[in-house]
């Protein structure tokens, strides 16, 4: 896959301080982007630009890994990182505002792996009081 701008592989350990040298070139946070490269393994991306010109963070931890949030960088990071926490499990610590994968999800949602969960509302689960849609 191919990616406009410059793409630069960091450590877990690099996270917040790539983030902040970002910011201090002046930067602008974009997103974040993740994906499953297999059942154990997440992409995280992070996208940055200053004067039309992108560039890339890009992380690959094990699945069950917690993150750090970057929201204390840039807060309005918080809002994609509580995204990933409900799309793909993610965690992140020092989180700004942390919504505890409750952002999207409705609080009977136990476990959300990028849209592979089923959500069922309670009155169905309860018994056939349900009426039905013809």
């Amino acid at each position: 896959m191919s990616m406009n701008g410059e793409v630069i592989t960091i450590g877990l350990d690099q996270v917040v301080g790539a983030c902040a040298q970002k910011k201090a070139e002046g930067y602008r946070f974009v997103t974040m982007s993740c994906t499953a490269l297999d059942p154990d393994t997440l992409e995280i991306l992070y996208h940055f630009d200053k004067a039309y010109r992108l560039k890339h963070l890009r992380l690959t931890v094990p699945r069950h890994t917690p993150l750090p949030s970057i929201s204390d960088v840039y807060f309005a990071a918080f809002l994609v990182e509580n995204e990933l926490q409900d799309l793909f499990g993610l965690r992140f610590h020092g989180l700004a505002l942390d919504y505890n994968q409750t952002l999207y999800l409705d609080p009977e949602v136990v476990a959300a792996p990028f849209c592979k969960y089923t959500v069922e509302s309670v009155e169905a689960a309860a018994g056939p009081n349900v009426a039905e849609k013809p």
